[in-house]
């Protein structure tokens, strides 16, 4: 398995991981550690690719969702969440629940706060563009201040996600982002052709700031260029491939 985590970043108390595409047993374009349900890949496979991560993380179950680049934000209590209930971000404050999103390309967002006891309240969002500007993590962080956490003590990890560099993107996609902020044209740079590009890293660096959270880390590893180690949507689409693989990124307090 290829797993990235913001080292020294949560305490010990948080288990969490971005997962790469190393380590399972999918075949063909969702060669090797698939875990999307909503994938066409076999679901065996999907559900062993699954337990390999749960028990990596030593938890007692893992939630996702059926992601649908919303800004919907749902809560796991004692049950997990099979990923039949649609959005895009999780959060929860209950010790062995594993939280997590999937991912080929978009973001990966993981949090963590305390609330006044000093006690663990964590996040897990599916950040593509249409879900950032949708509010998924302001969503996120709202709910995590429902569940008690301090603004002050959240801080987020963003994992490995398509680069500026290889996102291309028409002149249009530009103009509902102006709308809601003109500052969002600073994420947007042309090259020597005139082809826009996009950088969806810094956009969610820049609505985390927006929110109040500065404590942030960063994989900063391009999905689309790493093969052997990201699923990516966009280069699968290139090569007219029919469906694609998602890694996954999860975290946990430890029970």
């Amino acid at each position: 398995m290829n797993i990235w985590k913001a080292d020294h970043f949560f305490p010990e108390t948080i288990a969490h991981g971005f997962w790469g595409r190393q380590g399972g047993v999918s075949a063909g374009v969702y060669k090797s550690l698939n875990c999307s349900l909503q994938s066409q890949d076999k679901p065996e496979n999907i559900i062993e690719n699954r337990n390999r991560v749960l028990k990596t993380m030593g938890g007692n179950g893992l939630s996702t969702l059926k992601q649908v680049h919303s800004s919907i934000c749902r809560t796991v209590t004692e049950s997990c969440m099979q990923g039949n209930e649609e959005g895009d971000s999780l959060v929860t404050k209950i010790p062995g629940q594993v939280i997590a999103c999937l991912t080929a390309d978009c973001a990966p967002v993981l949090f963590y706060g305390q609330d006044d006891a000093q006690k663990p309240v964590i996040g897990a969002a599916h950040a593509g563009w249409g879900g950032a500007l949708r509010g998924v993590l302001e969503s996120t962080l709202s709910e995590m201040l429902r569940l008690g956490a301090n603004a002050s003590s959240i801080r987020a990890a963003i994992g490995p996600c398509i680069d500026q560099s290889s996102y291309e993107v028409g002149p249009e996609f530009q103009q509902p982002f102006q709308d809601e902020d003109a500052s969002s044209c600073a994420f947007f740079k042309k090259d020597d052709r005139q082809k826009w590009f996009f950088d969806l890293n810094g956009y969610i660096v820049f609505r985390l700031n927006r929110s109040g959270v500065l404590n942030i880390t960063q994989a900063k590893h391009n999905t689309y260029e790493r093969e052997q180690d990201y699923f990516s949507y966009r280069r699968s689409t290139h090569r007219h491939e029919g469906d694609y693989g998602r890694q996954i990124s999860a975290i946990m307090i430890r029970p």
